[in-house]
């Protein structure tokens, strides 16, 4: 979803932090946001569209957070993460909060329901980011492209973030229990008005208890509470999971770690332990082999082996005299194997050579 990696995770960080202090009081978000050093989100991105894109995304993460069906308290900590990003941006036009015309209705509840609470701070917020043209109202909640296919990726909701969903308290709200506390004070007149005493009515007609709303409101208040206890150990556990699978990945990869390096080890051990030595087949060849080059040597005389013709020789003599060298070279490398010294023989034909007739001219 996001240009970055690990922006979501960022920003839920952000807004779990916010949770946990229990409050929607905007100076504790601004804390948060500062020791965080949230404002340098924007930082390093030189162009101007990769600015703009970057921006854009980080905008429509933030406010995925804002609509329901998270909790108020999250939804408070989304509206303050928008004001925040909105004011800190570096585009020049500002990039602005993309809403869908079917979620206006909504935002504008909650706002009523940020003044009913007197949550003054958050109204402000909003009020301001009003004021400045911060929202950018459209008909889909994304851009729609023509003729183009594309698979629209569902958000994934944490669940830690979204109200529980609570039959009870959806049934049994402030205002059912107002209504259902004056239909009760009626019911108990009217008893009294047909009952021989006008102060107080018949027993005879004593058909529910005086105390029922009453025991109602406690009851759904005690439900409520059970609610929230069962989510905190759910959440621990969670927890608690986590950190032991963490735990077992990480004895995992030390153990594998380890078998590797004591595998390399015996692999290096094996390899600088190993002597490379002659086989015995072949130990005895070396040394006559090195008797052999050293008795050539012996039987050869310097002086005929320096002896050579520099005079020019013609072209069929020089090719005879190459194949005898050739010739003569095998004959050494044999006798060479064999363990014999090599004695040269002076061939008188080198010496000796006619020079060409010359053809008399007619």
């Amino acid at each position: 979803m996001s240009a970055v990696p690990g922006l979501k995770a960022d920003c839920e960080e952000l807004l779990g932090a916010f949770q946990e202090a229990d409050t929607v009081r905007f100076e504790c978000f601004a804390e948060l946001w500062r020791e965080r050093r949230f404002h340098t989100v924007f930082y390093g991105r030189i162009r101007a569209l990769e600015r703009n894109k970057l921006t854009k995304k980080t905008l429509e993460l933030a406010q995925q957070y804002f609509l329901p069906p998270y909790s108020f308290q999250i939804r408070v900590g989304a509206l303050y993460l928008l004001y925040g990003l909105y004011s800190t941006q570096l585009c020049q036009p500002k990039q602005k909060i993309r809403i869908a015309l079917k979620d206006w209705p909504e935002i504008q509840k909650f706002q009523q329901d940020l003044i009913d609470s007197q949550h003054y701070d958050a109204a402000y917020i909003f009020r301001t980011l009003r004021l400045a043209r911060a929202f950018h109202f459209t008909a889909m909640p994304k851009l729609l492209n023509y003729r183009t296919k594309k698979k629209i990726q569902e958000n994934e909701f944490k669940e830690e973030f979204k109200d529980p969903s609570n039959r009870v308290n959806s049934l049994i709200t402030n205002d059912v229990l107002e209504e259902l506390m004056n239909i009760h004070d009626h019911y108990q007149k009217m008893k009294c008005v047909i009952s021989a005493d006008k102060s107080q009515p018949d027993k005879a007609l004593s058909l529910i208890k005086d105390d029922f709303v009453v025991t109602l409101k406690d009851i759904t208040l005690e439900h409520q509470e059970w609610q929230q206890n069962r989510m905190k150990l759910f959440l621990h556990a969670k927890e608690t999971d986590e950190i032991s699978n963490r735990k077992e990945e990480e004895a995992l990869l030390e153990s594998e770690g380890s078998e590797r390096a004591n595998a390399l080890a015996r692999i290096k051990y094996k390899s600088y332990s190993a002597v490379v030595e002659a086989s015995k087949s072949r130990r005895h060849r070396q040394v006559k082999l090195e008797s052999a080059e050293s008795g050539s040597n012996y039987g050869k005389s310097p002086s005929r082996s320096k002896k050579t013709s520099q005079r020019p020789q013609p072209s069929g003599r020089r090719n005879s005299l190459e194949i005898e060298g050739e010739t003569q070279a095998a004959k050494e490398t044999v006798t060479r194997h064999i363990g014999m010294p090599v004695i040269t023989e002076e061939n008188s034909d080198e010496e000796e050579f006619s020079l060409p007739k010359r053809k008399r001219r007619r």
